[in-house]
């Protein structure tokens, strides 16, 4: 293993061998499944790829009439500049040697970036021409097709270039490669989920931290929903978390916050909203407002705040849908005052009784 860990290099495996609290074997371990999600993640990549830059050839060559005119839509001057022309020039300029420069073959050349491309804003005029029509599933607009399509090519690049996925949101990213299908065409989204096998790989990561607490949530979901904090008593300890779940209406939420700031001893006050409102500490002004929208149960006296993030922030996460608690009767709550999970065990369960 010791000559393994040298090719490799300890600067490529610094992330595991921390991930694995120094054990080189267990971080080897956590590089080879890494590498095998991966491996998974870019066949799902390579169907959404070849499906997308299907489904935007069948709508250029509808649109430029090319089964009557008999000219391949590429090789007309296309509305948006040169990167069309550019981009064919050099594909059929490295298939001309091999005997290979045929329609398909110079499709099939053209590379993700180049139908990224095509939904930029300088082809604002094609979208609405005829390149929206690829898109029937989507809302129309090109932005949020263009915002899927360039998120998918940032997940592939990261793949392509063998980088560490050990802290990325895998369950995450393959949501949005099939919600990006589910606009092309909604069979096509299901069986790419049903042909992906990224979440049986994923699922059996070697290390898991405990890194997210779940906590009681009858009145801290809510006040979660108003103003994207936790409050809890003053003085309560936690072991080293980065995130915190919700468990109310006997089910956790999907929502999973990352922490961004923790207070504890806040006086609650209309005074203290007063003076920290007032200051120019950027925590002091949020704090304020959740003091300010909290309402009961917290009416008076000190307690602890945690700051969290809301969806749509980069470190937030999200489950498809709540985990279901099954116990039943007094005493049977999932949790009682708090408990600590992965975050990778909440993205792989189906319901509580598998955390």
């Amino acid at each position: 293993m010791s000559v393994v860990w040298r090719l490799l290099s300890e600067p490529r495996m610094g992330p595991y061998l921390k991930s694995a609290e120094g054990d080189k074997a267990k971080a080897l371990e956590l590089y080879e499944w890494g590498a095998e999600t991966s491996s998974a993640a870019f066949e799902v990549v390579g169907h959404l790829e070849v499906l997308l830059r299907n489904a935007l050839d069948r709508a250029l060559r509808e649109h430029f009439r090319e089964d009557h005119c008999g000219i391949p839509w590429f090789l007309m001057p296309t509305p948006g500049g040169d990167h069309v022309s550019s981009a064919v020039a050099a594909v059929r300029e490295r298939l001309r040697p091999q005997g290979q420069e045929t329609r398909h073959q110079i499709v099939a050349g053209l590379g993700f970036g180049f139908w990224c491309g095509l939904l930029g804003p300088k082809y604002e005029e094609l979208w609405r021409e005829c390149l929206h029509r690829a898109f029937p599933g989507s809302s129309g607009k090109r932005k949020q097709v263009a915002t899927a399509v360039e998120r998918v090519r940032k997940f592939r690049n990261r793949l392509a270039h063998h980088d560490s996925i050990i802290g990325l949101d895998v369950p995450f990213e393959m949501r949005q490669i099939i919600e990006l299908a589910a606009y092309i065409n909604a069979d096509a989204a299901i069986w790419l989920r049903r042909c992906s096998k990224v979440m049986d790989v994923y699922a059996r990561r070697p290390i898991a931290v405990d890194d997210t607490v779940v906590v009681p949530a009858r009145h801290a979901w809510p006040l979660y929903e108003r103003c994207h904090a936790y409050v809890c008593q003053a003085g309560r300890v936690f072991r080293p978390v980065e995130r915190i779940a919700f468990y109310a209406d006997r089910e956790i939420k999907p929502e999973i916050p990352s922490v961004q700031y923790r207070r504890d001893n806040v006086e609650w006050s209309s005074e203290e909203v007063a003076r920290l409102r007032a200051s120019e500490d950027r925590y002091d002004r949020k704090i304020a407002e959740v003091v300010a929208a909290s309402g009961e149960p917290w009416l008076e006296g000190r307690y602890q705040v945690f700051l969290l993030t809301k969806p749509g922030d980069p470190k937030h996460r999200q489950l498809p849908v709540a985990l279901p608690h099954g116990g039943s009767g007094r005493g049977s709550a999932f949790v009682q005052r708090q408990r600590y999970v992965s975050l990778h065990a909440l993205e792989t369960a189906s319901t509580t009784a598998d955390l």
